[in-house]
């Protein structure tokens, strides 16, 4: 629903809502962030006329978090390195361990979530996870 008329976003967004409600289902808005170890720019000074440097090791760690809040909790797991399909997978497969009632799962257009083994996890948990996409 790119570029629609404000009014009937709200509209869609509360016929969502209902929706959820009258299937008995959870809303989790789920998102994704990376952190890292990598040092941030800084001031440095050298000799005049020498180009300045600093020496740091191009190995520093990554982090990544997957998380999802509902109206009442929030849920998060951490990963090493960068998302992707197998660790959204298994952050799906973990938010409904803590969550019974079916799920509707609200979240972007991230490529992760549109892979084909994500689409064939949820398609093989039939009405027990829904996805919503945010607008583009």
């Amino acid at each position: 629903r790119r570029g629609g008329h404000p009014a009937g976003e709200a509209r869609a967004r509360a016929g969502v809502k209902q929706n959820a409600r009258r299937r008995g289902q959870t809303i989790v808005f789920v998102g994704e962030s990376g952190l890292s170890e990598r040092p941030h720019r800084v001031r440095t000074r050298a000799p005049r006329g020498e180009t300045p440097g600093l020496r740091f090791h191009f190995n520093w760690k990554s982090l990544s978090v997957m998380a999802g809040i509902t109206w009442w909790n929030f849920y998060f797991k951490l990963f090493p390195g960068a998302i992707k399909s197998p660790q959204i997978i298994e952050f799906l497969e973990h938010l409904m361990r803590h969550l019974r009632r079916p799920l509707l799962v609200i979240w972007d257009g991230l490529r992760g979530h549109r892979s084909a083994a994500v689409r064939d996890f949820v398609a093989a948990q039939g009405s027990r996870l829904t996805v919503e996409w945010l607008p583009g």
